[in-house]
Order: structure tokens, then C-alpha cells, then sequence
């Protein structure tokens, strides 16, 4: 099956401040989630990854040989996610790929047939494509190239790509993704659970 040229964005760049320290660097089974999300989209087939921190300056580690990573530093982190998303953007904007696959450094249970997923839905036309868990829209999301300059437009505070995505619902393809991972998040420590997959 074709799949679509994309590279992976992950959004690192949080304090942390409910959970008590910068999640990006929290560890479950023993890899830092910022590994964990990096390896979710190489697996994926994403390449390259861009990784957007902010709050702890970071090192990536365990990723395929082969997969260029590229840190950008997000000057404006405290803001919230919408400034890590356009910081991201811009610096993907320098490879050549048709899309970018966004995921988020707190959602360390997803799987990466759902990245797979995401990047077939593209090669069949989606500009933008969200993964669904029991029809409900999550993470992570693909957004093709030409929609990049609108979604970072829109893209303010703690809104990364769903404001984008709430303006123009003709132009966002559900994937269901119920049995490629977890899509729960980590906000605080009893969050975690190591005997998640």
C-alpha cells in the first residue's frame, strides 16, 4: 500500500506544572515519554521528527538509525500548545514531505498503526486526518502541507490543530484507531500505569 511522505512532529514542551515536572522527560517501562512519542512515529514510518521543547531543554535517545530528529526550541512555550504547533510547523516546512503527523509527548500508550493509518488516509485524499478511539476524535493527526499556514494561523494558547479542525470539519478524515493503542493521556502522576502497553 502507498502511504504519504510525512514527517512526524512531536509537542514537547510543557512544564508539566499539574504533574509536578516536564512530562517529556517522565519515564514509563523505563523510556522518557519525548523516546516513547519519537519511536511511536518512526515506527510509523514518519521521517524526519521534529521535536518542539520548551520548558527543559532535551535529548533524544532509542529512535531507528536513519530518522533524523531536528529539536526546535519554542521561545513562547509558557503560552501553551498552539505556539509549540507553529514553532513545529515552521521548522518541518524545511524538509520535503507532503504531511506532517502531530503527536503529543503525554500520550504514551498510542500505537503506530494508527500513524500508518493516518498516512494511507492521506495518499487517499484527506487533508487533514484525525485518528478516532470509539468515535471520538484524539491523537495523533496528520495535517497535509497545504493546510499548514491556516492551522498555524489558528493555532493560539492551548489550541494546537483542533481550532483549525473545528472551522473546517468538510476537510478533516476520521481513521478509526480502536485497536492500534490507548489514546489516554498523563496529567498527573496516578496517570501513570506501567502495566499499560
Amino acid at each position: 500500500m502507498t502511504t504519504a511522505t510525512a514527517g512526524g512532529l512531536v509537542l514537547a514542551a510543557g512544564e508539566g506544572r499539574r504533574f509536578g515536572t516536564p512530562k517529556a522527560l517522565v519515564e514509563v517501562a523505563g523510556e522518557r515519554l519525548v523516546d516513547r512519542a519519537v519511536r511511536l512515529l518512526a515506527d510509523g514510518g514518519c521521517t524526519p521528527i521534529v521535536v518542539v521543547e520548551g520548558a527543559v531543554g532535551l535529548e533524544v535517545s532509542g529512535h531507528p538509525a536513519g530518522v533524523p530528529i531536528h529539536l526546535v526550541y519554542n521561545p513562547d512555550w509558557q503560552s501553551g500548545m498552539g505556539s509549540s504547533l507553529r514553532a513545529g510547523l515552521d521548522a518541518v516546512r524545511e524538509y520535503e514531505v507532503d504531511a506532517v503527523v502531530v503527536a503529543l509527548v503525554d500520550q504514551p500508550w498510542l500505537g503506530p498503526e494508527a500513524v500508518r493509518r493516518l498516512r494511507a488516509a492521506r495518499v487517499g485524499g484527506a487533508f487533514v486526518a484525525a485518528a478516532t478511539y470509539g468515535g471520538a476524535r484524539g491523537n495523533p493527526v496528520l495535517l497535509g502541507r497545504e493546510v499548514w499556514a491556516d492551522v498555524a494561523a489558528l493555532a493560539e494558547g492551548d489550541q494546537g490543530a483542533r481550532a483549525f479542525m473545528i472551522r473546517h470539519p468538510e476537510l478533516v478524515t476520521a481513521v478509526p484507531c480502536d485497536n492500534t493503542g490507548r489514546p489516554d493521556d498523563v496529567d498527573y502522576p496516578e496517570d501513570l500505569d506501567v502495566t499499560k502497553p
